[in-house]
């Protein structure tokens, strides 16, 4: 078991673009490679102070501490821990409700946290809303929230640590393989897993 994972991947954007599929299909050709892989959930589904557009500012840090306590204690867990959601993506639905104040002084914290992942790949939202009984389905809703990302994303997170995706995209035919070696490498074979080892040993 490592002690802190070889790469850390968060899926981020808005609601209802077929992120969590993107995750677990993702996290599946992880698997395939030959690396260990965890996968961290949505935090906001099981936010008991309430989501969407009715959130409080309070729901939201709730929100933004889950999602760090989450990875935190999956981070020993396996080689590569994806997420569904970052702390970066969290933050612009804190700011939609507070009207970008920070009346937590969370945007420090924010920053540091955020520079934790190795990368990020964000869903872009071209597929229409659809109803899952738990996020909302209010197209302007959504639109404040990329609003709110193409805002801060470029404030937060370097460039060569930004993958885009169109969610239309995120079918049973997409190469999540060729994903997963650009971002994290080739797949590891038993020969370079012995090679590893013996250079390890030598």
């Amino acid at each position: 078991m490592t002690t802190i994972p070889a790469s850390k991947i968060a899926f981020i954007g808005s609601h209802s673009i077929r992120k969590t599929n993107a995750v677990h299909s993702f996290a599946g050709a992880v698997g395939r490679s030959g690396r260990s892989v965890e996968v961290g959930r949505e935090v906001v589904r099981f936010n008991p102070l309430g989501l969407n557009e009715g959130a409080t500012p309070e729901a939201q840090l709730w929100t933004l501490l889950q999602q760090v306590q989450q990875e935190l204690e999956l981070r020993s867990r396996a080689q590569v821990l994806v997420t569904d959601r970052a702390v970066i993506d969290n933050y612009a639905y804190f700011l939609r409700v507070t009207g970008d104040e920070d009346p937590f002084n969370v945007d420090p914290f924010v920053r540091t946290w955020t520079a934790t992942y190795d990368h990020f790949v964000r869903l872009l939202p071209d597929v229409a809303l659809q109803a899952d009984g738990v996020r909302s389905t209010n197209d302007t809703f959504r639109d404040e929230i990329e609003a709110i990302l193409d805002r801060i994303l470029p404030r937060y997170i370097p460039p060569k640590k930004m993958s885009t995706i169109r969610a239309s995209e995120v079918t049973e035919d997409f190469d999540w393989g060729a994903v997963v070696d650009r971002l994290i490498g080739p797949p590891i074979t038993p020969v370079s897993r012995m090679s590893r080892f013996v250079r390890l040993q030598g």
